[in-house]
Formats: structure tokens, sequence, C-alpha cells
């Protein structure tokens, strides 16, 4: 797997993110609130913003959708950068330990694991882990119709953005309502 794609692989992560933990309960609805308002068609440009392919631009387009018994996401389909396209397919849930969850088929295959994260209002961050790379993704609701992701990894000591995207809602009405936490 090419640097640029390792890059394009952690976009749908972004789209969704770790739990403070003051009150469990009241920490579990907000989250599931959150992850609520991701559900839907969601579709927009993105820019590789460091690295070797600095100034690479792609287009997203994701379907996402809430697991029935659990707290969490999924996120399906794929970016295209010129004539290539690539499919996308993450899964995060909240498990006792915090976040955990894939990016295509997780570190032992080609992808990536989700390994941490929490949930605040309208943002959250995951942590994400391969090999030797590590990282962060934020996804931020800034209102109903829009979702803005930067994805970070670790440079020695130091967490630079590599990647930034805004997503529009291509549904014709928002799924939940923003929390105002």
């Amino acid at each position: 797997m090419s640097s640029a794609s390792r890059l394009l692989a952690l976009l749908p992560f972004a789209a969704a993110l770790a739990v403070t933990a003051q009150e469990p309960a009241a920490a579990s609805e907000r989250d599931q609130r959150f992850f609520k308002q991701v559900e839907g068609q969601w579709s927009g440009p993105g820019e590789i913003v460091a690295g070797k392919y600095k100034g690479t631009k792609f287009v997203c387009t994701f379907a996402g959708s809430t697991p029935r018994d659990a707290i969490g996401m999924a996120l399906d389909g794929g970016c295209r950068v010129g004539v290539f396209n690539q499919d996308m397919s993450a899964r995060v849930e909240r498990a006792r330990s915090g976040y955990r969850g894939t990016f295509l088929d997780g570190a032992k295959g080609k992808g990536l694991d989700v390994v941490s994260g929490s949930v605040n209002g309208k943002y959250a961050v995951f942590g994400i882990h391969r090999n030797e790379l590590t990282g962060a993704m934020r996804a931020q609701l800034t209102d109903k119709e829009t979702m803005n992701i930067t994805i970070s990894v670790h440079v020695e000591e130091e967490l630079v953005p590599v990647i930034g995207m805004t997503l529009k809602r291509l549904d014709t009405q928002a799924v939940g309502a923003l929390a105002t936490e």
C-alpha cells in the first residue's frame, strides 16, 4: 500500500471518535447522540496538507450508520483521486476500555486499528494505530449539514495534521439534532 493510499485509508475514521469518564450514562447518551447525527449520506472534497503528497485533492462519499445493539458507527463508501477510486469502510464501537474498531481489515491486514476515542458534544476524536504509525482523527459537526475531518499523525514528538476534508450531508433531511454541550 503506497503512502498516499495509507493516507487516504485514514479518511473515513475521521467521521466519529473517545469517551470522557465523568458520568458513564450521560457519556453514553452524549456519544450515541453524536453517532446518530453521522447517520446518512455524506460527500465532499479533501486535501492532503502535509508530506510527500501535499496538495493532492480528492472527493469522498460515505454512508453512515449506527449499530443496533452498541454505541458506535459504521461508514461505507469510497474516495476518488483523479480517475482512481478506493473503497473505504470503517467500524467503531464502544468497548469496556474505550473505543475499538477497524478501518478496512484492520492493522493485521492493509488497514488501521482504532485503539481509543472520546466524544464531546459536536466532535469526536479517535486514536489510530498501524505498526509504527500512530495518530488521531477528529470529526466535528459544525452544523446539521457539515462535518469537518482532520487526520493527524505523530512525526517524532509532534502530532502533525496531514489530511483535511469537509463533508456535506446529501440527505434531504438531517438525522438527529446537534448536541448543545
